[in-house]
């Protein structure tokens, strides 16, 4: 029995968006592979997505990259994907839909959270993973993709459009970075909050960098944290700065920013010296952990603003 594309096994959390209506893969050919014109990289609007990405799914597997210039982790993610697709040398298409000006074909495809990653196989939609991965875990998705889009019978390529811009190089990736997002990859958080450190020494000044070393230290410091001692000391322990830090770094990770950002604002108006500025400065570490445009980070500091003057 031949695989479909919902049979794609990727990392567990994969949701499964065979309910999109899309046209029913085709049979597998006897006329072999064909070669199919155009570019390994494009970007798509929903102008285009027919035919970029539903009709082109007939011959040849298309990974749709859904991205925002503000995304921190997107920027991490685009250029693996972009020079995965370089060196397969057309046996599958990276389409990329910028979710901010392409609205209705991120709400087709349900997308809360970016980067989205799915692969689009004979028409239909299979959810591979979200969020920026490792190159290996990436060329390892995309092996599968390729594995089950052969048994569809769906193993054309790429050539070059002699009419169509040719599509550069993407970069190569620092190889500091590439160690980080490895380290990531294998659940070493220690190893890529080094790397990341190591890389941010480099460039100050590089708000991806902070956010990842931010994110990354956020992990280490709430790893294997007991949730209910440390609600217990933060109840008990109003005005203990250690307590009200620690509770405000489980509440960012349960993605309640805002309860945590008010904790520590609270906490710099009740306090004084030095660990009223210990507070403040664990506060702007958590700003950093979230993108600079979520509305809470607004809101957090127009809070400590007012709370600091």
């Amino acid at each position: 029995m031949s695989m479909r594309p919902t049979d794609i096994r990727v990392p567990p959390g994969a949701v499964d968006l065979s309910g999109l209506k899309r046209p029913p893969a085709p049979p597998p050919s006897a006329a072999g592979a064909p070669n199919v014109p155009g570019s390994v990289v494009v970007d798509v609007t929903e102008a285009t997505f027919e035919a970029e990405v539903i009709n082109r799914s007939m011959q040849v597997p298309v990974i749709l990259d859904f991205w925002a210039d503000w995304c921190g982790p997107c920027k991490q993610l685009s250029p693996v994907l972009e020079r995965l697709a370089t060196e397969y040398a057309g046996r599958w298409v990276l389409a990329k839909i910028d979710v901010d000006a392409e609205q209705r074909l991120g709400a087709a495809f349900g997308i809360q959270s970016i980067p989205s990653v799915i692969a689009v196989i004979g028409g239909r939609p299979a959810q591979l993973f979200q969020g920026a991965v490792g190159e290996a875990q990436a060329r390892q998705v995309i092996d599968e993709v390729l594995r089950v889009a052969a048994q569809e019978g769906i193993t054309g390529t790429v050539t070059p459009d002699a009419t169509a811009a040719e599509t550069p190089a993407p970069p190569p990736v620092d190889p500091e970075f590439a160690a980080a997002q490895e380290a990531l990859g294998r659940g070493d958080v220690e190893a890529a909050l080094a790397a990341y450190r190591r890389l941010l020494e480099r460039d100050p000044t590089d708000p991806a960098l902070q956010q990842a070393v931010a994110r990354c230290e956020l992990l280490v410091r709430t790893r294997g944290a007991d949730e209910a001692a440390r609600r217990r000391d933060a109840e008990e322990r109003p005005d203990d700065l250690a307590a009200q830090t620690a509770m405000a770094d489980l509440e960012v990770v349960r993605d309640q920013a805002d309860v945590a950002f008010n904790r520590l604002v609270k906490l710099v108006q009740r306090s004084s010296g030095s660990e009223r500025e210990q507070a403040r400065e664990h506060l702007l570490g958590l700003f950093a952990v979230l993108d600079a445009e979520d509305p809470r980070v607004a809101a957090g500091r127009r809070a400590l603003a007012n709370a600091l003057f």
